[in-house]
């Protein structure tokens, strides 16, 4: 059991550690960590570079973490009981690597677009209901950190509801949760003080 949740762990950490956003910086002639927020996500890419730049950061996020998840679900340990609880190590993987990809000097994003494609991939009724989460808390609020904070508390409570009993995906899964409130510490600091930007606030290209 240790040796295929190290091996998931393993593989989910290398797929986060594919930065969407920095690879469309790049293209755009820019290394998106150094400009607006200094993040490696789909928030920072939307602001400085456009919506376009920023569904493409959220899909490539999600995706790199929905696609390993359904092979471990459905080919690599189809057979394993235990493959719910290895689809989720999966995903923390993934969420690791995106915050701290190695080969950026561990320096990435804040992991919620890869946390959605988790939640989607591992139950699609927590995923259906994260999405409506975020939708409405950033349609009535427009602050994405509000939306993100709250699906990532969403998580643990779905598989808390969902698979009653099961301890240790319910640990796992408030890992996400945790994670995702030390990336935004920042944020909710700035929620607080009244200043966090709003979604549809551009932000000037200019180097840190």
């Amino acid at each position: 059991m240790l040796q295929n949740i190290i091996i998931c762990l393993i593989i989910g950490y290398l797929c986060g550690c594919l930065s969407t956003a920095y690879f469309i910086g790049k293209a755009n002639h820019i290394d998106i960590r150094k400009y607006g927020s200094g993040n490696a996500g789909t928030t920072n890419a939307m602001r400085l570079l456009g919506v376009k730049a920023g569904l493409l950061t959220f899909l490539g996020d999600a995706l790199k973490a929905f696609i390993p998840i359904l092979l471990i679900t459905y080919v690599f340990f189809k057979q394993d009981p235990n493959v719910n609880l290895l689809a989720l190590y999966t995903g923390l993987g993934v969420v690791v690597g995106h915050n701290f990809p190695f080969w950026l000097r561990f320096k990435g994003g804040k992991g919620i677009a890869a946390t959605g494609g988790v939640i989607m991939a591992f139950d699609w009724r927590i995923g259906l209901a994260a999405f409506i989460v975020f939708v409405l808390s950033v349609v009535i609020t427009r602050y994405v950190s509000v939306g993100s904070l709250l699906i990532s508390l969403l998580f643990p409570i779905g598989v808390l509801i969902i698979y009653p009993g099961d301890i240790h995906m319910l640990l796992v899964s408030v890992i996400f949760t945790v994670l995702a409130f030390i990336r935004h510490r920042t944020n909710i600091k700035r929620l607080m003080n009244g200043t966090e930007n709003k979604l549809g606030q551009k932000v000037k290209v200019e180097e840190k």
